[in-house]
């Protein structure tokens, strides 16, 4: 009986060896689902359409990437979903956006953290920006803050969600003045957010480089500050950091956007996509294309992915102790 038993044990392993191999060997073959955690025309969903457009081609996976939006709670909804009811074969990527997953799994009441997930490859860099309307009183963002620390807690700003890279700002900001800010999050990520500013429904929002340069371009916000250590030379290099016009406020909230999958996806589909993607994110008709929309591209392998998870969690861990 033992010899029977220890005989299918040996069966059920070679089995098991001989299917992730040939899912090796055939992945991918149908088209691959993107999971996006906001809403359709944001500044994720937006890139996210763009560094995938190529997928289709033999060089890179072979078959189309099909996004997926699942937005609310500023990344939550989508986030759970993915860590507790995805496949993890393959076929389920998810844009990740880092600080936000990072933020909320220290915060709390998420079923995710950095162990959840695997990163594949990153795509970009998006820093928070601080806008008004175009017809706002305000044209610098001295006098935005000034106001702000003068009325505490009636200045109404908007944002795509509580401990997204917004937040994160919102939170610095605060600080720096020594005031508190009504940092309101919006229900439908960051274009909701950038609709509330234009509409005149907040006093100011707090929202992505990109989509704040789209919508400076087409006349509707003012930007008065970029939330980074250095200006964007590429978008904005007439807009000055926090720090240039003397706030405390670092690039902690800079948002990091690639793909990830589930931690137990097989290590050959991983292996497989962080040989793949980077090089997609890398194509130039994608750089073409993301720089017409505003967005930067800054592309990182698997490996310094993960660094960049490893230090962004240690850096969250402080600041959120701190403020």
């Amino acid at each position: 009986m033992r010899k029977r038993f220890i005989g299918t044990a040996l069966l059920a392993v070679s089995t098991l060896l001989g299917a992730t191999q040939t899912m090796a060997d055939d992945y991918p073959e149908r088209p691959v689902s993107l999971m996006v955690s906001y809403g359709a025309g944001g500044a994720t969903d937006f890139q996210a359409r763009l560094v995938s457009m190529m997928a289709n081609n033999e060089n890179y996976l072979g078959e189309p990437i099909v996004v997926i939006n699942k937005p609310g709670a500023g990344g939550r909804v989508g986030w759970n979903w993915f860590a507790s009811d995805a496949e993890a074969d393959g076929y389920t990527l998810a844009a990740y956006n880092v600080p936000h997953f990072l933020a909320q799994s220290i915060e709390g009441g998420v079923r995710y953290d950095a162990d959840s997930f695997e990163p594949i490859a990153n795509w970009g860099a998006d820093p928070a920006v601080v806008v008004v309307a175009a017809d706002s009183e305000f044209n610098s963002i001295q006098e935005l803050l000034e106001h702000a620390a003068e009325n505490p807690g009636k200045v109404t700003v908007s944002g795509a969600g509580l401990y997204v890279g917004h937040h994160i700002a919102a939170l610095q900001i605060q600080k720096a003045i020594g005031g508190k800010l009504a940092y309101i999050p919006t229900k439908g990520g960051g274009a909701a957010a950038m609709k509330a500013v234009i509409a005149g429904n907040v006093v100011a929002g707090i929202n992505n480089l990109s989509d704040a340069y789209r919508a400076r371009e087409a006349g509707n916000v003012k930007i008065l500050a970029v939330a980074d250590t250095q200006r964007s030379e590429q978008f904005l290099p007439d807009v000055p950091t926090l720090m240039e016009a003397g706030y405390e406020v670092d690039n902690a909230s800079v948002n990091y956007r690639g793909f990830m999958v589930p931690a137990d996806t097989p290590a050959s589909v991983i292996d497989f996509l962080a040989a793949r993607v980077p090089d997609m994110f890398s194509d130039p008709k994608v750089a073409e294309q993301m720089a017409a929309g505003g967005s930067g591209v800054q592309v990182m392998n698997r490996e310094e992915v993960q660094a960049m998870w490893a230090a962004r969690q240690e850096t969250l861990n402080d600041l959120l102790a701190n403020l």
